[in-house]
């Protein structure tokens, strides 16, 4: 069986991904369900995820506050640029290395 890409598997009956204040909301309706005597299959029928997604989400998201996970969200997306930003920095000192090292090949005493 093919397996399905993250992307997919966080997607709900919508068809689009729920934004982490949304995730919370749901986590916070399934606490109540959860506690008026619902069983988990019937939670995640009603929010219209599947169990693996609940508990991913709940291991994820659990008690937090909608404000964290929007912070949580922006965490992530600066840290993603600083990756990128820190591998494009890498790149160029790399490629400055070798001009370096071509041009002490070539001139022997490191002149132009």
């Amino acid at each position: 069986m093919k397996r399905q890409s993250s992307a997919l598997r966080w997607r709900t009956e919508t068809g689009r991904k729920p934004t982490p204040t949304q995730i919370i909301e749901k986590l916070q309706l399934a606490d109540i369900e959860l506690a008026n005597g619902a069983n988990v299959a019937q939670l995640t029928a009603k929010l219209g995820v599947t169990e693996k997604t609940h508990y991913w989400w709940r291991a994820q998201y659990g008690g937090m506050k909608a404000e964290a996970a929007r912070r949580l969200k922006e965490l992530e997306l600066e840290n993603t640029r600083l990756k990128r930003l820190v591998a494009d920095l890498s790149l160029d000192v790399q490629v400055l290395e070798e001009v370096a090292k071509i041009s002490l090949v070539e001139h022997g005493d490191g002149r132009w």
